[in-house]
């Protein structure tokens, strides 16, 4: 592994996906050489002065301080587990044992994962399909409101916002509802912990971050889209509908008891660098973004996600199907010829995750690649006959599970949401997703022997 992440490096590769730091540039552009120049000195435990994750009094405390300012929270809790741990942690601590929740069916497998702990039942609301690129699109206000009327014995209600793709719910107008309705409503913002930020700097044309939209609790990947490491984020607390001392209960259930100082002290200078420095990051990023669209409008056969209701525009989600790449082709061409690394292919499209780290010559370099490959023909692969000998064995698997009862969730990784959640249908659409997605190389979470649906 330690090869491999020094030749990666070595490489110089241009980084559109997470972390949103991209790099230790970033840290060093701001002053936090130290950091990148002791990292394994900095590697303690709960030390005296060190504070403790589950009793802050000290530093960490200090720390989940800066949070709460930065994001006008009642209260903020570090998070060392990812975002994942703290979206459970808020429905074990809002939703009771065997009772239910209304979530969106687009969920993050990690909110399944909550449910089979508890024994709750789900409730789903299924988000509109944007037809035109053939993705989820937002969670209408409507279907949260019609699922509510028909199941008042529900305790809260989750959904993601933005969605992998940068699709954000009317989480304003949602958030009225739930409340009408005396429930809770938890707010998966792993893709969108800028917002926030975005809002503060009356910059145009973003959606409005959760937490200032009514949510009661926000779940924040800060090290998506910001600056801190991969596998710390923060929870919002922004709402007195919560019973803090069981949310603390929950979340120090859920996170490591040996928490990491170095993601606590990355969280530190991702909140100290946006306090000092977040008028002049965020105004800089949306200059960068503004510049891409601009210039990407101008390329043949290139088309982006633009002007679409709730759009994160952080999202850049391109299609080149015109000049006969899918996805997965233009990821691979822009990494192989380019050092260029998108997030996510799904069918022709491909997202490119921009993040706070990026430089104004990380879009010149997308956008000089995606000039050159418009005028490229798109190569032809050779037929092999063994290859496609051992496609058809793998369909033929795939389709022995066809009109029967999933036992394991199926999760598509990235991005992680179920295809196919344990008790539901198996259905020929679902096999011809999957199959698919193997073919091209893709990884599909809980297949048996990679190949095999679990069904009973």
């Amino acid at each position: 592994m330690e090869k491999f992440l020094r030749e990666h490096a070595s490489k110089k590769p241009v980084s559109f996906h997470m972390p949103g730091h991209k790099g230790s540039g970033f840290y060093k552009r701001f002053g936090h050489e130290d950091f990148l120049d002791h990292f394994f000195d900095y590697d303690i435990t709960e030390i005296e002065g060190a504070d403790s994750l589950f009793q802050r009094e000290g530093i960490i405390k200090a720390v989940s301080e800066k949070y709460a300012r930065l994001y006008g929270a009642k209260q903020s809790f570090l998070l060392i587990n990812g975002t994942s741990c703290g979206l459970i942690s808020a429905i074990l601590a809002t939703v009771p044992k065997g009772k239910k929740i209304i979530m969106a069916r687009n969920s993050h497998k990690s909110i399944f994962n909550a449910l089979n702990l508890a024994g709750i039942e789900p409730i789903y609301a299924y988000p509109e399909l944007i037809e035109d690129w053939k993705i989820s699109g937002s969670v209408t206000p409507f279907e949260i409101e019609e699922k509510l009327k028909k199941n008042p014995d529900a305790e809260a209600v989750i959904l993601p916002s933005p969605n992998y793709y940068g699709i954000c719910s009317d989480i304003e107008a949602i958030s009225e509802i739930v409340h009408k309705f005396g429930k809770i409503l938890i707010v998966d913002q792993a893709h969108g912990a800028h917002l926030n930020f975005f809002n503060n700097y009356k910059i145009e044309g973003f959606p409005l971050a959760a937490e200032k939209a009514g949510a009661d609790v926000v779940v924040n990947s800060t090290h998506k889209t910001l600056a801190s490491m991969t596998q710390s984020a923060v929870l919002n607390v922004c709402s007195e509908r919560i019973n803090i001392d069981l949310l603390e209960d929950k979340l120090q259930m859920m996170e490591t008891t040996s928490p990491s100082y170095i993601l606590m002290g990355s969280l530190d200078i991702n909140g100290t660098i946006l306090e000092e420095h977040g008028e002049k990051i965020i105004k800089e990023w949306n200059e960068h973004l503004k510049y891409f669209y601009e210039q990407a409008r101008e390329i043949d056969g290139l088309r982006v996600m633009e002007n679409l209701e709730g759009l994160d525009k952080t999202k850049i989600n391109i299609d080149m199907s015109e000049k006969g790449y899918s996805g997965r082709q233009l990821e691979k061409a822009l990494a192989e010829q380019y050092g260029i690394y998108a997030e996510l292919n799904t069918g022709s499209l491909l997202m490119c995750m921009t993040g706070i780290g990026n430089v104004r010559e990380d879009y010149q370099v997308l956008l000089k690649a995606l000039k050159e490959l418009s005028e490229q023909p798109v190569s032809e692969s050779n037929s092999d006959s063994e290859i496609t000998e051992k496609f058809e064995i793998l369909k033929s698997k795939l389709l022995e599970a066809e009109g029967k009862v999933c036992m394991k969730a199926v999760i598509p990784y990235p991005p992680g949401i179920p295809l196919i959640c344990p008790g539901e249908i198996i259905t020929k659409t679902h096999i011809e997703i999957i199959y698919n997605l193997l073919i091209n190389g893709e990884k599909v979470l809980g297949l048996r022997n990679r190949s095999e649906i679990a069904f009973e």
